[in-house]
């Protein structure tokens, strides 16, 4: 099967005005076919547009020369929403105008300094003699005709092109600053762009998706520029490197393997039931996502037609999807099934980096369920969340919580009821596995309890518990405080948590793996 391309090369772009690295700071990955593998060349973070562009230049110079074909993805928009360049007065009012604009009027320094908002204001002054529709900027550098915050009305009717659309979440572009917004990087990317494809060792070699190649494959260039949305793919860090990194090689590679198997020429089509009007003004105009297609409807219907249904193929697939989006090699063996299991419960593959416990926490667990140690929670949902039928001892399952003598403790003690409950867990504590899925109070009171001699030491704490309060500080100190108390522990870092993730851990160690 012949490959569209041979050579992927990603870029996370940055709008930043100093020279930056690290989180949120401009990133690209390379990634070239040879030998039927996919093989990283490069993953840089360069500190500056101008050392960014060098790269890619010298990058693009030195594989055409080779006769490789590639995929250039950036992470802005290519163009704005219907009637921007007319609305601009523009002579040429398709996207190659736009880009023209950008580049005649974009100045950026080799430090990172540059004039963006001075060009919106200058836009806005042309489209609408007053503060819209950019907008987003320091409030020091408003200006007749640029404010910090949006204008009550936008004077374009279009807030969002076709393809956004299709995307939730996404912000427009006329928005240059503020989090996940892509204004400013949208302005300084394209007038970029424009210089690499005036650039003498690329001129002419150099096609835009979809405005020079129309909504297909056909006619792709040697070099291919393509916009990108990298939140199509979720990915977490769990290394030193940023997550701005890990996208853009996450990315690199996913396109290429979807490449190797004939599967990327679809996403070069966009959405097929787009008006024949739709389509010109994507491909004349606008630009699309690669990779974004149908609309909610009809994607919904889609779904609701094609959705898996027996129990053992959606753990399968959702194992599989965990797999390829997060790098679970930074558990230890016995870890692994647990993280994943953890990840699978809440949907989200970001609180991989969040999990944490003690050298050895899951084997000891596991030894203590199948010696039939008592599980005690702190919640009765903890307990509804378990699989009695993956404890092929029978353990005990004890929640205190509703026990008659909690409300009074409680009040004694001064405390919340689900930490007066661990008072009662005293005759099944020692050699137990703690699951607390809900209350911060009441792991406080059990690594309190157990730091005095007052409690019994059980053979693990699971610990969950969700909330804005305590929730964070309750699992930061199981964590500090583990070996003076010399109990193993998983956890999750953050206010995150509850009941199922909690659960999920368990019912991972009770079991190996997702398979039911």
């Amino acid at each position: 099967m012949t490959s569209l391309f041979d050579s992927y090369i990603m870029v996370d772009w940055s709008a930043a005005s100093t020279p930056k690295t690290g989180a949120d700071s401009i990133w690209y990955c390379l990634i070239e076919r040879r030998g039927g593998k996919l093989v990283e060349v490069a993953l840089n973070n360069p500190p500056t547009r101008e050392a960014a562009m060098k790269d890619l230049a010298d990058h693009l110079s030195d594989l055409a020369a080779r006769g490789l074909k590639v995929l250039v993805g950036c992470d802005f928009a290519f163009g704005y929403p219907k009637d921007f360049a007319a609305s601009l007065g523009l002579k040429d009012q398709s996207w190659a105008g736009v880009w023209k604009e950008l580049f005649a009027c974009i100045k950026d320094g080799s430090d990172n300094h540059n004039n963006r908002f001075e060009v919106a204001a200058e836009f806005n002054k042309k489209i609408s003699g007053t503060t819209g529709p950019f907008w987003g900027c320091p409030k020091a550098r408003q200006t007749q005709f640029l404010e910090s915050k949006k204008p009550y009305m936008n004077p374009l009717t279009n807030e969002m092109r076709l393809c956004e659309q299709r995307i939730s979440g996404v912000k427009p572009v006329w928005q240059l600053l503020g989090t996940g917004c892509v204004g400013s990087q949208t302005m300084m990317g394209i007038a970029h762009l424009e210089g690499l494809r005036r650039h003498p060792w690329l001129e002419g070699q150099i096609k835009v998706w979809p405005f020079e190649t129309g909504l297909s494959c056909e006619a792709l260039g040697e070099i291919t520029l393509a916009e990108i949305y990298p939140s199509q793919i979720k990915v977490s860090s769990l290394g030193d490197l940023p997550k701005d990194g890990v996208q853009v090689r996450t990315m690199a590679r996913h396109y290429g393997e979807l490449d190797q198997v004939g599967e990327l020429n679809d996403l070069f089509k966009g959405d097929e039931n787009l008006s024949e009007q739709e389509r010109q003004l994507v491909e004349k105009e606008e630009g699309w996502v690669l990779g974004v297609g149908k609309n909610e409807k009809d994607q919904a219907l889609e779904w609701l037609n094609s959705y898996l249904r027996l129990p053992n193929d959606i753990y399968r697939k959702s194992q599989e999807m965990i797999e390829q989006d997060i790098d679970v090699s930074g558990f230890d063996e016995e870890m692994r099934d647990v993280a994943i299991r953890m990840i699978h419960a809440c949907g989200d593959v970001d609180v991989g980096v969040d999990i944490a416990y003690s050298e050895g926490a899951a084997t000891k667990g596991r030894a203590a369920l199948e010696g039939g140690c008592p599980i005690l929670v702190d919640v009765e949902m903890v307990s509804h969340g378990i699989i009695r039928k993956r404890l092929a001892h029978h353990n005990p399952v004890v929640c205190t919580l509703n026990d008659a003598r909690t409300p009074a403790k409680a009040e004694e003690l001064g405390t919340t009821r689900s930490a007066a409950a661990v008072e009662f867990w005293g005759e099944w504590l020692e050699g137990a596995v703690v699951v607390i899925g809900n209350a911060p109070t009441a792991l406080f009171h059990l690594v309190q309890g157990i730091l005095d001699g007052h409690y019994a030491k059980p053979a693990l704490i699971i610990a969950c518990p969700v909330g804005f309060v305590g929730a964070m500080e309750s699992k930061e100190t199981l964590i500090a405080l583990a070996q003076d108390i010399d109990v193993p522990y998983i956890t999750l870092r953050g206010r995150r948590g509850g009941s199922a993730i909690a659960a999920s851990a368990l019912n991972a160690l009770a079991k190996k793996g997702i398979t039911q």
